[in-house]
């Protein structure tokens, strides 16, 4: 079942919530790749933290 921003694994409860919604998004992608429940939220959250710090809050994308 996917994750979504009200419904997420309690592990990524103490995450900031940019890195939390980040973390729901990849977990879900691990999830349709097959990868098992554990496994993808443990990679999501490391993931995410990597993300966030590469993409500081406020900074404007050149998209």
């Amino acid at each position: 079942m996917p994750w979504s921003e009200n419904d997420y694994p309690s592990s990524m409860k103490n995450l900031p919530k940019r890195v939390r919604n980040k973390a729901i998004e990849i977990a879900n992608a691990l999830l349709e790749e097959g990868y098992e429940e554990g496994r993808a939220i443990a990679i999501a959250i490391s993931q995410a933290r990597e993300w966030a710090e590469n993409h500081p809050a406020g900074e404007k994308s050149d998209k």
